[in-house]
């Protein structure tokens, strides 16, 4: 006799055509993972005609499905707090990356948002307790999950933080901006006052290592620390010291160059899917600034010894990387960068602070090649290949008072994987997001999305009516707000 179905409750509960949740066929095979990924995702659900109703889902992976309370107060985050934990049906393991809106009307209709996520160690699990302990943004530590004798269940947290949740040193937050360059040309040979490096492809991201640790943000401010697994072992390349340190995570083709492409299958992934994945192609950080050492906040001092800091360090193991710099010779670096296939050159003033969020004349980036930042803001069906899915992208930019204004659709560059990550990341909206009129022959067939998705474009030009020319997709970025969107120089 077959074994009974855990996720038989599931998907009693949901109408697949219906919902934007993860809905696996009955007869497709559990997935054999590692018994260590948790998820607590953050669940608002409307109450009457204007209130919203909040909870928390604590998910564990376990046999091959999620193991999931409801905590209506949250998980705590301090020891010796006691909440209610009320178990619900297992939930399956692509439901670990899930975030989005569920239809109003249907099982938990609501906007469902990721509060924490990583990796946990089981200690014991029985029938009626669970100890286990997490390494996440939020949760760390020991915790337990236990059933009293009146038959309802609770979640307790066991210990203190093992690291206090202070920065490395006084002025480096751990929701630290990066600095960013401007889009500029290449200063004159004759001008001593520059360093140059190469510009990588991939996504920037600063770390934070304390206490032999490591917090991973990306530029937008988001914790990637979980989708990036295979970097957590990086402080012991610190030996012993704690740092922040800024850089850039990218996915190398065979040829040991960056490739963004390859790079899309990690972003905006937290579930049990990740260990494989990092195991398979894992992802290189490679770093080129230093912006705290052991308590000194370094943001002050100039390029020139910060870079020399940071070599004198001598970071280099097969995932972390201190990147080369060059003082002067911004021509020779160029025409490496173009030689090698690399995106192009920062050039950046020797005397240069770090300045956190800002973009000025001090650091300038000269691409070999055209990209735009935009923002997903619908999609027009396809045809052919594409039939029944999406066929090309419609998309925009914020302008100087802040509205988000169209700037074309985008229509080539996807791989048929792309598309098919791509569309449970949208949520759907009656009207468009845009705030300028639209052609008719986009609007005739336009579906509208929540304009919260960014992505990069190949482009030729700017036309006199604000549309990119000939724009090819070249991948999401996850590392950039959708706010920040603006048309780069």
């Amino acid at each position: 006799m077959a074994p009974p179905d855990p996720l038989a409750t599931y998907r009693a509960k949901r109408d697949p055509a219906r919902t934007a949740e993860p809905v696996p066929a009955a007869d497709q095979p559990l997935p054999v993972g590692d018994d260590d990924t948790f998820v607590v995702q953050e669940h608002h659900t409307p109450r009457g005609r204007t209130g919203q109703r909040v909870h928390w889902d604590l998910r564990l992976e376990r046999d091959g499905v999620l193991k999931s309370w409801a905590v209506p107060k949250g998980p705590p985050t301090e020891p010796g707090v006691n909440r209610l934990a009320v178990p619900t049906e297992d939930h399956p393991l692509e439901y670990a990356s899930f975030a989005g809106t569920i239809t109003a009307g249907e099982y938990g209709g609501g906007q469902v948002s990721i509060w924490d996520a990583g990796r946990y160690a089981t200690e014991k699990w029985a029938d009626d307790h669970v100890t286990v302990s997490f390494d996440g943004r939020r949760l760390s530590g020991r915790y337990v999950v236990f059933r009293l004798p009146d038959g309802t269940w609770n979640v307790r947290k066991l210990d203190a933080d093992p690291v206090v949740d202070a920065p490395v040193a006084a002025g480096v937050p751990e929701d630290l901006t990066p600095m960013l360059a401007a889009i500029g040309e290449l200063p004159r040979a004759d001008d001593p006052r520059w360093g140059y490096e190469f510009k990588w492809d991939g996504v920037r991201a600063l770390a934070h290592v304390r206490g032999g640790r490591v917090r991973l943000r990306a530029r937008s401010g988001n914790d990637v620390t979980a989708t990036y697994p295979e970097l957590h072992r990086l402080p012991e390349v610190l030996s012993g010291h704690d740092a922040v340190v800024d850089g850039e995570v990218v996915a190398l083709d065979g040829r040991g160059r960056p490739d963004f492409g390859l790079l899309q299958g990690r972003m905006h992934r937290t579930g049990p899917e990740v260990a494989r994945m990092a195991a398979a192609a894992p992802v290189t950080y490679l770093v080129f600034d230093l912006l705290a050492l052991d308590g000194e906040n370094l943001l002050g001092l100039p390029y020139t010894e910060r870079r020399e800091r940071l070599d004198a360090l001598g970071l280099a193991s097969d995932r972390w990387v201190t990147t080369p710099w060059f003082r002067g010779n911004g021509e020779q670096v160029q025409a490496a960068s173009l030689e090698n296939g690399l995106e192009g050159v920062v050039a950046k003033r020797l005397d240069s602070v770090y300045r956190p969020g800002g973009r000025g004349p001090d650091w300038r980036k000269v691409k070999n090649l055209r990209t735009q930042s935009v923002v997903v803001g619908g999609w027009r069906p396809g045809e052919g290949r594409r039939a029944g899915g999406i066929g090309s992208l419609l998309v925009g930019v914020h302008d100087d008072t802040g509205r988000l204004v169209f700037a074309g659709h985008v229509g080539t560059g996807f791989t048929a994987r792309a598309l098919a990550d791509l569309a449970p990341l949208l949520t759907p909206r009656a009207t468009p997001p845009f705030a300028d009129a639209l052609p008719r022959e986009v609007t005739r067939d336009a579906r509208w999305v929540e304009p919260l998705l960014v992505g990069e474009v190949r482009y030729g030009e700017w036309t006199r009516e604000g549309r990119l020319r000939h724009p090819a997709w070249r991948g999401l970025r996850d590392d950039v707000a959708a706010a920040d969107v603006v048309v780069e120089p």
